[in-house]
């Protein structure tokens, strides 16, 4: 494990002590501030030069401090950029901040550092209007090219009833279709080489091997992709915006529209975040219950994952029984929570309700009827020889590319590292159950495929691991930020009733500060940045989704093969639009 202090000393003696500003979060993660002319040289030593380098840029993300009054000493700031880095050696993050000022400030660009902090930076830049000095294509990302501001900015509005009612005149509308008008010189690509004429395709937003509104327009000589440009932000909610605007706890119904066939997993992302902000400690059952919740999930969306890539590649049939057992597990999630695919199940301290009579035959049901179920699909797929053809050496990264593009989950296991946060850094009690970590040595689409079949099956061992030590107790802690206190106590003192009225009406008051959650979600490593001033409602809340970079080294990846492989690549990275738009 790490030592911060060397970290720190490592990183004084490089750049100065008068340049840096340690601050304490409630993460305990490593939190630096670091002078604007010395952010780029701090990051480079970081990644190149310190002993156990810090190799992946995790994150890096805005916050508008303008209305922020606690500064406890810290640097002044109207906005802030932070930066998080992740060794995987050292097994830790560290997180830089560069406070700036002014209304429209500009930092230097990391890009020629990271290759994934270019969409990170495009997307400050559209969200809060902070330059990217140096940058090679500084536009927006996620808002249209035409829109008005910047979203996370606080003078922007947050509801529509805060603007006027949408109005498309002729002159608008030609304005709009003009601006998605595809430019490639705009984007440095040539439209004749040196023996053809390229042809430019669009494939989507409408179009069903896109999984969804994604717009990805392709530079083709032939048959060959020569370059590939995304065009993403169709699927934008503004879900980072609502977190300021919506309490602690109504908030949560929210996090399950981002990864949507994550479920109650992205519950969890956001809770333990908020949990270590307010130092809450959750009773055995609720651990346990939340543990097999979501692992019934990661099974469920790997089973749409995977019936919808074999249907990519010309197999109609897995996607039907596919769907049909992961109907069974939505059995089972109603059964439990009163709904399916969006449960809105956990809550602050807890799940909502205690697990009804009769859960665990249900959960045993699909235990024992699952594995065979999983053998045949394997025999239908994976073994089928076009199967096998479409997918064996397409669509390679190495190891070193992967985290170069800040690759997680599946798709950095299929490269031959070892690596689940579950076991690395173990959060909401996975320490407790047992289970291997699948991985595969090629990084083509096949071992992306190989090691999320085999994930399922480490899945239902922690199931049935749940099902057969469910501890007894309470299903949720009994802190006063928690979930409200049981209705029949209100009536027996006055300090009960009016917990549970604050804790309806406004929410809790979580203390001030800033905590990172990070969890092995079902496509990656995903992670909710929690900051409080101490109020009902987040100051900022950051999601940083695995579906952004994954679909960022798109591009990188296809080049060089054809319009039918960029459909098994697609298929084998495993993203959702909403994942990527948030």
């Amino acid at each position: 494990m790490h030592d911060a202090d060397t970290i720190l000393q490592h990183l004084q003696q490089r750049i100065g002590a008068e340049a840096l500003h340690q601050q304490k979060t409630v993460d305990e993660i490593l939190t630096v501030w670091v002078s604007k002319e010395k952010i780029v040289s701090a990051i480079q030593f970081l990644k190149m030069e310190i002993p156990q380098p810090f190799k992946m840029l995790y994150d890096l993300c805005g916050i508008d401090e303008r209305n922020r009054n606690r500064y406890n000493g810290l640097p002044m700031a109207d906005f802030t950029v932070v930066y998080v880095l992740f060794s995987f050696e050292q097994n830790c993050f560290i997180r830089l901040k560069v406070a700036l000022r002014g209304e429209f400030p500009a930092v230097p660009s990391i890009t020629s550092i990271f290759k994934n902090a270019n969409w990170y930076e495009r997307e400050v830049y559209d969200m809060f209007g902070i330059r990217f000095e140096g940058h090679p294509h500084l536009t927006r990302i996620l808002m249209p090219l035409t829109w008005q501001g910047h979203p996370l900015r606080k003078e922007h509005p947050a509801r529509a009833t805060e603007m006027g009612p949408f109005q498309l005149w002729d002159e608008k509308q030609d304005r709009e279709q003009e601006a998605l008008r595809f430019k490639p010189e705009e984007w440095g690509m040539q439209e004749h080489g040196d023996d053809a004429d390229f042809m430019f395709l669009n494939i989507g937003p409408q179009h069903p091997g896109t999984h969804g509104v994604l717009r990805i327009i392709l530079q083709l000589n032939g048959e060959d992709i020569v370059d590939a440009v995304p065009e993403i932000g169709f699927h934008h909610r503004g879900a980072e915006k609502m977190a300021e605007r919506q309490s602690w706890h109504t908030y949560i119904p929210y996090t399950d529209r981002i990864d949507y066939l994550g479920g109650v997993m992205n519950n969890l992302a956001y809770l333990l975040a908020v949990e270590k902000l307010a130092g809450i400690e959750l009773p055995d059952r609720a651990i346990v219950i939340r543990v097999m919740l979501c692992e019934l999930f990661r099974i469920a969306s790997h089973l749409v994952w995977f019936g919808t890539f074999a249907q990519d590649l010309g197999q109609l049939s897995p996607v039907f029984y596919m769907f049909t057992d992961r109907e069974k597990i939505f059995d089972i999630v109603e059964a439990i929570c009163g709904g399916r695919m969006h449960p809105n199940w956990f809550r602050i301290g807890g799940v909502a309700q205690d697990l009804p009579n009769g859960w665990d035959t249900l959960v045993k049901r699909f235990v024992d009827h699952f594995p065979a179920r999983l053998r045949e699909y394997e025999k239908m797929v994976i073994r089928n020889s076009l199967f096998k053809a479409r997918t064996k050496g397409i669509g390679i990264y190495t190891l070193e590319e992967a985290i170069e593009w800040g690759v997680t989950g599946p798709g950095l296991r299929a490269c031959g590292l070892e690596w689940d946060w579950r076991k690395k850094q173990p959060y909401g009690g996975y320490e407790r159950f047992d289970f291997e970590i699948p991985i595969a040595q090629n990084g083509d689409c096949f071992d992306r495929a190989l090691v999320r079949v085999e994930e399922m099956r480490q899945s239902l061992r922690i199931v049935e691991q749940c099902l057969q030590n469910m501890p007894a107790g309470d299903y949720k802690s009994s802190h006063p930020l928690t979930t409200p206190p049981m209705k029949k106590y209100t009536m027996q003192d006055i300090e009960t009733l009016i917990t549970h009225f604050l804790n309806v009406s406004w929410g809790p008051v979580i203390p001030a500060g800033e905590a990172m959650s990070c969890i092995e979600a079902t496509k990656g490593a995903n992670s909710y940045y929690c900051i409080s001033d101490g109020n009902t409602a987040a100051y900022r809340v950051r999601i940083r989704t695995p579906s952004f970079p994954h679909m960022q080294m798109v591009p990188y990846i296809s080049k060089g093969y054809t319009v039918s492989d960029l459909l098994s690549i697609l298929g084998s990275i495993d993203f959702v639009l909403a994942d990527i738009d948030r």
